[in-house]
């Protein structure tokens, strides 16, 4: 009796039961199917490491023609060690021809022998023509399949610069006339990328100084690890990931590097800046109001509001930033030796959503998610002293493609409410210079153990900021995941 396939959702996975897997996407248009072998920077070695009809044969994969259409023959066994991914790319032949007109394509894996492994049917997809359908991926020694399902507006020169591959399939400027003058020595003119025709890709050389590396989408999992709390010793240092605030972007590392390979921070983020001094400039602005963030007048978020993480004054997009929650204890205990203040364990995550979904959590018991852009800076079991308590830092530009949004919550493990805690705040903070750029305050305390506080979500090719200050019943994270779903 044949096992049926897996039938996945974006952002879910699947085991694979064969070494050797045949890849489909079936699409009422012509299309091309290629491959992308990326490694855990999220980057092709070279051009090898793209294969397509005009480049068919690569190390484990190789793109078929059958029929009118192609398929993508995955031999995992000989897919080398340093590759982590394999990506299936599908594009629309037909200039102008977008996937939102078309009816939802259906991606599936087979094994050699036709037997049904997975699938996938792809939606949401609006204007692109380009898009990355599904991945095969490294877990341990065994390898899984996860559905993707995201398009690029861009094209093909965006989906491949993405992935650290330039394409140049331009002609060369003409020479100039013989009649004009001759010009001074210039370098030459930058040649035009290639256009998303669905034609020859031309010549692939990786470009000569890549951008941050985008890391590859990693296992999203059921379980998070236990939810049990941290050992009762005081807690460490934070984790070795990213570099301190004082440190210029250029302290990344190579592409080709780990994932995680951040180099360590000098202190704990929570201590390495003091809170802001003095009451923010320029005040709260409407509820639900967009804004731009400008160093040194941090914005005072009213609940609901949503803020671009781009500077203004043309700085740029954001690319490394620090979320810092704070509380402190209400509660009183009187004792032997009088009055003191009660403990109260808070503990703050970040929860990274794919399509609607809960894929991968940075938290006290897995400080990293799995594809190395978030990182949580450590527990703090009291509440005590001034500034954050807890902090968690994003590298905007090494989060999967697959993930559209990122929750920030707080639960008390040890069931103490919000009434009990006071001053409960979280910020964000610029991580590569240390200034304070939004920061959202709760005012009144709630009789809920758990609290929504922020969440950060992609819009159009950026990302945006909301406050939400929302209660929810949860002690721990895993208990808070069925409660999100409506701040998504």
């Amino acid at each position: 009796m044949t096992t049926p396939a897996a039938v996945l959702v974006k952002g879910q996975n699947a085991p694979l039961a064969a070494t050797t897997v045949r890849i489909a996407v079936a699409v009422q248009a012509p299309t091309d199917l290629s491959a992308l072998l990326v490694t855990d920077s999220g980057k092709v070695r070279s051009d090898t490491d793209f294969i397509f009809f005009n480049q068919p044969d690569g190390p484990g994969v190789r793109c078929v023609r059958e029929g009118q259409t192609w398929v993508l023959d995955v031999d995992l066994a000989a897919v080398p060690a340093d590759i982590t991914t394999v990506r299936a790319v599908v594009n629309l032949e037909t200039q102008g021809q977008r996937f939102g007109s078309l009816p939802a394509p259906v991606a599936t894996v087979t094994s050699r022998e036709g037997a049904p492994l997975a699938e996938y049917s792809v939606t949401g997809l609006d204007s692109e023509m380009i898009m990355v359908a599904l991945e095969l991926y490294r877990r341990g020694a065994d390898w899984k399949v996860r559905a993707v399902g995201q398009g690029y507006a861009g094209g093909l020169a965006e989906l491949i610069r993405d992935h650290g591959v330039s394409v140049d399939d331009a002609p060369a400027s003409p020479p100039p006339a013989a009649t004009s003058p001759p010009a001074p020595a210039a370098a030459p003119a930058p040649t035009a990328p290639v256009q998303d025709s669905g034609g020859a890709f031309g010549s692939m050389t990786p470009p000569p100084a890549p951008p941050a590396p985008t890391a590859p989408a990693h296992d999203s999992g059921g379980a998070f690890g236990s939810m049990s709390p941290p050992p009762s010793a005081p807690p460490g240092p934070p984790p070795a990931a990213f570099p301190p605030p004082s440190a210029p972007p250029a302290a990344y590392p190579p592409p080709n590097a780990p994932a995680q390979a951040f180099p360590p921070p000098s202190a704990p983020a929570a201590q390495v800046f003091p809170p802001p001094q003095g009451t923010p400039a320029g005040g709260a602005a409407p509820s639900g109001q967009d804004q731009g963030l400008t160093a040194g007048r941090p914005v005072s978020l009213q609940k609901g509001q949503k803020v671009s993480l781009s500077k203004s004054g043309g700085g740029g997009a954001l690319t490394l930033v620090r979320m810092g929650l704070g509380w402190d204890p209400l509660q009183k205990k009187r004792g032997m030796f009088g009055s003191r203040e009660v403990d109260i364990d808070l503990d703050a995550s970040a929860v990274l959503y794919s399509g609607g979904n809960p894929v991968d959590l940075a938290f006290y018991n897995s400080l990293t998610s799995k594809d190395g852009s978030v990182q949580h800076q450590g527990d703090n079991r009291t509440g005590a002293g001034d500034g954050d308590d807890e902090t968690i830092v994003i590298d905007l530009t090494r989060v999967g493609a697959h993930i559209d949004a990122i929750v920030f919550i707080v639960t008390s493990y040890e069931g103490q409410t919000f009434e009990q805690v006071q001053n409960a705040f979280c910020r964000l903070v610029d991580h590569t210079n240390g200034g304070e750029l939004a920061r959202y305050t709760l005012t009144g305390g709630m009789p809920v153990t758990g609290m929504v506080m922020a969440k950060v979500s992609r819009a159009g090719n950026g990302w945006q900021m909301q406050a939400i200050g929302e209660g929810i019943q949860a002690k721990t994270p895993s208990e808070a995941f069925p409660q999100l779903a409506r701040f998504l």
